[in-house]
């Protein structure tokens, strides 16, 4: 579900990785090598696939390069040593400047079928657009979220000080996925103790309680630092059915409160006010001007990594070579 939490399919989830975002994934069935005889064979491991020759007449525009697409890839694809691809088209489109990409896409392995990714390629070198979605694009796909984030996330953090690896967590108390997502988040905080892990409030509409549950948590971090704050995080998730009625929010937040070492009264009374207001606003306008449309959403130095029912080793594996690609010690 857009804008809410989202429990991905592995296949699902390793496309969004990919991208940061859900592309549409054609699949096609790339034409099999020829065999020698018609007669029945034994069956055969697994093998990589392979591709097609490509067409020189399939490559009429000369932005992207191919060189620039396996980069933008590398970048983006380098953590899975499974993965494998070949760049089939570059083409003119009927507007100047966007050129359309088809890129063959294979498992090493074996084990999936090959699939044609199709993305289109905007003239100003930094973006494409798949599945109707503006992504980053370039050697460095990452780096503007990145600088974005160093500025404007502002939740509270535990970790290291400085940025320099900087994961953001942006998370919905009432989002069922988010409270599945804690456990992947305490393991990345002992994983990378370099980190900075920061808590990026994303209220959803369709949740009524968790507005006022960002706010409490913003009032707590205010007035009782970051350790109160996540003290206070953990108990409202554990205790998230509660935010199911209004009676029920008002005694798990105010419970949750007090378990982090605060008056429930004088954190009420800070929720309220426009300051505490004004600041969730501004946290729901990043998590949109990044193109953020579900939680829980991680972002690693600007690279998305949806967490809502992934497999830690995976959101792992990608944060391992992402801190390679910025040439960082873990």
């Amino acid at each position: 579900m857009i804008r809410s939490s989202l429990r991905f399919a592995p296949a699902a989830l390793l496309v969004a990785l990919i991208l940061s975002a859900t592309l549409v994934v054609a699949q096609q069935q790339v034409p099999p090598a020829p065999v020698a005889s018609q007669a029945p064979a034994a069956p055969s491991p697994a093998a990589a696939p392979t591709f097609p020759k490509p067409d020189p007449a399939h490559f009429t525009a000369t932005f992207p390069s191919k060189d620039q697409i396996n980069a933008f890839l590398q970048a983006s694809w380098g953590y899975d040593d499974t993965r494998t691809w070949q760049v089939q088209a570059i083409l003119k489109t009927p507007v100047e400047g966007i050129s359309k990409v088809i890129v063959l896409v294979g498992d090493k392995t074996g084990k999936q079928k090959p699939a044609a990714l199709q993305f289109l390629a905007l003239a100003d070198g930094k973006h494409i657009i798949a599945d109707n979605e503006i992504l980053p694009f370039g050697e460095h796909p990452f780096a503007e979220n990145r600088a974005i984030l160093q500025q404007r996330a502002d939740g509270p953090y535990r970790g290291s000080a400085l940025k320099d690896l900087e994961l953001v967590e942006f998370a919905d108390f009432q989002c069922p996925h988010c409270k599945e997502a804690q456990a992947t988040m305490e393991k990345l905080a002992v994983d990378f103790p370099k980190a900075r892990i920061v808590f990026q409030s994303y209220p959803l509409p369709q949740h009524a309680a968790a507005r006022n549950a960002a706010a409490y948590g913003a009032c707590v971090a205010k007035l009782g630092g970051n350790d109160a704050f996540f003290a206070f995080a953990a108990t409202v998730f554990d205790g998230q059915d509660g935010l199911a009625t209004p009676d029920g929010a008002t005694l798990t937040l105010n419970s949750a409160v007090t378990k982090a070492g605060l008056d429930p009264a004088k954190v009420s009374a800070c929720a309220s006010t426009p300051a505490i207001n004004d600041g969730i606003d501004a946290s729901i306008k990043l998590a949109q001007d990044l193109n953020i449309n579900q939680t829980p959403m991680l972002v690693v130095n600007g690279r998305m990594v949806p967490i809502g029912g992934s497999v830690y080793e995976t959101v792992k594996k990608v944060i391992d070579y992402q801190v390679k690609q910025d040439g960082l010690a873990k």
